[in-house]
């Protein structure tokens, strides 16, 4: 199964333009492949400010999202693997969705990985766990 993810920031993304909001992202700026500007990177995150009229050429899809913008005057291409967003907000209200570990997440990008890697597979490495069974928890 494919991470909800990307889709529920496709979605998030389109509600809050559709509300005349400005859309921010919070990134780990640690994570893999990211390229963000370093200089405004504070504890490892990032915000970017992901506006319309803020960025050029932005490209969103099911792997990341990149666009171009202009830090301290000085154009970049910036690029953020899904993994590394950690949350979608409004900037006018904080109102939006944090991420954190998502069910199927680790099958989905070790499926990923293997398309690149090769791997061997040992006894050693299999895990004798039970499926966990899925849990809702009601927010008020």
């Amino acid at each position: 199964m494919k991470p909800s993810r990307p889709y529920i920031v496709k979605a998030l993304y389109d509600w809050l333009l559709d509300s005349d909001l400005t859309p921010h992202l919070l990134v780990d700026a640690n994570a893999a492949d990211v390229t963000v500007p370093l200089q405004f990177v504070e504890e490892g995150q990032i915000v970017m400010n992901i506006n319309p009229s803020a960025v050029r050429n932005f490209f969103m899809d099911d792997q990341a999202i990149s666009f171009n913008a202009r830090f301290s005057g000085q154009p970049m291409d910036v690029y953020i693997p899904m993994k590394a967003l950690l949350a979608i907000y409004a900037r006018e209200n904080g109102q939006g969705m944090g991420f954190g570990g998502e069910p199927g997440i680790e099958a989905y990008l070790e499926e990923q990985m293997s398309e690149v890697e090769v791997s061997v597979d040992t006894e050693a490495d299999v895990k004798d766990d039970k499926p966990k069974r899925p849990s809702l928890k009601v927010v008020k």
